[in-house]
């Protein structure tokens, strides 16, 4: 039994590592792959999925991880980018899912997500949204003016409670509490011999 097409789509996720994120050439600052964002999506959704009863938490793994392979072909186009170009997400997604095995699971997952119609799903998408802000608050915190006309934008596209929660969160907490804020201990060596 041959496992081309499997290999064939593992290579193709790798595609996923190479593509920016193209909005950031926009905000003058920043950048990621659309892996290192797909990631932190999903750890930001089973979060928020064990945050909200009766949620599957791992139904907003598999979207969330999923959400965004179709860009392996068609790149990541941004919101400027979407206002000339028409993307073919459907078409690169339904191709990218033929001849898998699981092929029908990833169209599930696609269109599950595209709906919006599941708790999941509107979990998922606000997951996508709170990566952008949290992005946006980092760069909004070394500087950048112009992240926070952008995090506005990236607000009202939320769906869920949790979503505008944790986003309001967001916006009262330094992005560099995680690892500063109380840890004098760990830059002032003075005291040790």
């Amino acid at each position: 039994m041959s496992h081309k097409n499997i290999i064939d789509f593992f290579f193709e996720l790798g595609m996923l590592k190479k593509t920016p994120r193209s909005g950031y050439q926009f905000l003058g600052s920043g950048r990621e792959s659309v892996a290192d964002h797909s990631f932190r999506v999903a750890l930001i959704g089973y979060t928020m999925a064990r945050m909200v009863q009766n949620s599957d938490p791992f139904r907003v793994v598999l979207l969330c991880l999923f959400h965004d392979v179709a860009e392996a072909r068609t790149g990541d186009m941004n919101y400027v980018n979407k206002r000339y170009v028409e993307v073919a997400e459907n078409e690169a997604f339904a191709d990218c899912a033929e001849g898998l095995p699981f092929g029908d699971d990833l169209r599930g997952l696609h269109d599950e997500y595209r709906e919006g119609e599941t708790e999941e799903a509107r979990l998922a998408h606000d997951a996508d949204q709170l990566d952008l802000i949290l992005e946006l608050k980092e760069q909004g915190d070394l500087g950048n003016s112009y992240a926070a006309k952008w995090i506005e934008f990236a607000l009202k596209r939320l769906r869920t409670d949790v979503g505008r929660e944790l986003a309001g969160q967001t916006l009262h907490t330094d992005s560099t509490d995680w690892w500063f804020k109380g840890h004098d201990h760990w830059w002032d060596k003075s005291g040790q011999r």
